[in-house]
């Protein structure tokens, strides 16, 4: 799950929550709308784990060398 859908799912979950006040037969929108806001914080923090835990791996010191030359100089001789 990306971060934008975490927020989309945590959003709608908060809209069906507190913002809509129609009944549906059966079905608790309250619920339904408290569901989805823990279901999306629940998928943001994974997925900002695993986004830490890979940035950690991958941004390991790399040591680079660079070869300095005189650009006057030949490199070889013909």
């Amino acid at each position: 799950m990306s971060i934008a859908a975490a927020v989309l799912i945590t959003a709608v979950g908060a809209i069906l929550r507190y913002a809509v006040s129609d009944s549906v037969d059966g079905v608790n929108l309250e619920t339904i709308g408290l569901i989805l806001m823990i279901a999306g914080i629940v998928g943001l923090l994974i997925t900002l784990a695993v986004e830490f835990s890979r940035r950690g791996r991958t941004d390991r010191h790399v040591e680079v060398v660079r070869e300095e030359r005189d650009p006057i100089e030949p490199r070889g001789r013909l």
